[in-house]
């Protein structure tokens, strides 16, 4: 599907899910290879940015917290960027980029937010908006990230495991989605200044700034998981020592007992009077093995 915008002498085209035939219409219109139209019609394994002297064209991948199926995803966008147009190309509903087309509705707004006379101004502020939603969904982990903080400190360190495993996960699909970005970036800032001059270099630095601010508190939020994880794991592991402490003194005093119970299961004629001394000499044996056991805990502070 196609959606045309305009504003003042800015053009800038939407393709959700594009049919070959309308990247072909665009491909007349704009004069855009076929190399590129090649990339259009599929999604690519990569980012990517490529610059000639009619257009540049950026390929990047947007993490989203959401699944499909339980699986986690990673969003494409393609940009071919004008001197006075800009075409975007994604495969699945982007929220940043539907609430970006509402400003093209109300002219007005646009006017406040003083877009500049040709596409890379409209580039930066789309791309500000998807960054900002990125950082819209890490505030979101960050928040489950001090919910987890909050169950670990109440006794609830079995409880939150599977949440700790659902947040990693979620940090490395946004590592992962990211993860060319910085590169991409740059090549574009270079690309950038040749095609729409030195006057440009600000905004393409503050690309970068808005970039550098995702990756920082994606860093953030895994620095904190990892140190929740591994609070997590201490008190697991210290109750699990508890327990097995409990259960060893539990079998210290239940030892004894067991040996009564051997004791009065041999085949002795307790009451028979010349018997009687073996079942002391039994039964002192048993106390002083009791008391060198608890001593021998008390020394390896097992007690």
């Amino acid at each position: 599907m196609i959606s045309r915008y305009k504003y003042k002498n800015l053009t800038w085209i939407d393709l959700d899910s594009p049919t070959k035939e309308e990247i072909f219409s665009l491909m007349e219109e704009f004069n855009i290879t076929a190399l590129i139209g090649d990339e259009l019609i599929k999604k690519s394994l990569r980012s990517k940015v490529d610059f000639n002297n009619n257009l540049i064209y950026l390929i990047l991948h947007f993490p989203t917290t959401g699944t499909i199926k339980g699986e986690y995803i990673e969003q494409e966008i393609d940009f071919i960027i004008g001197k006075n147009f800009i075409i975007t190309t994604h495969y699945e509903l982007i929220d940043p980029l539907y609430e970006f087309s509402k400003l093209f509705e109300v002219s007005s707004i646009l006017d406040k937010s003083n877009i500049g006379d040709h596409a890379g101004f409209l580039f930066f502020y789309i791309i500000k908006e998807l960054y900002k939603h990125s950082m819209f969904q890490l505030e979101n982990i960050y928040d489950e990230l001090k919910r987890i903080e909050k169950n670990i400190f109440q006794n609830k360190e079995g409880e939150v495991v599977k949440t700790i495993s659902d947040v990693n996960r979620q940090l490395l699909n946004f590592k992962q989605a990211i993860r060319f970005h910085d590169e991409v970036l740059k090549s574009f800032e270079s690309a950038g200044i040749i095609f729409f001059g030195e006057k440009f270099n600000h905004h393409l630095l503050s690309i970068i700034s808005e970039y550098n601010k995702v990756q920082n508190t994606l860093n953030s939020n895994k620095e904190m998981l990892d140190d929740l994880q591994a609070t997590n794991d201490s008190l697991l592991t210290n109750k699990t020592n508890e327990i097995m402490k409990k259960l060893t003194i539990l079998t210290f005093i239940i030892l004894p007992l067991t040996f009564i119970a051997e004791i009065f299961g041999m085949n002795i004629a307790f009451f028979d009077f010349k018997h009687i001394n073996r079942v002391v000499l039994i039964i002192i044996g048993m106390i002083i093995i009791a008391f060198i056991m608890f001593f021998y805990f008390k020394a390896k502070k097992w007690l």
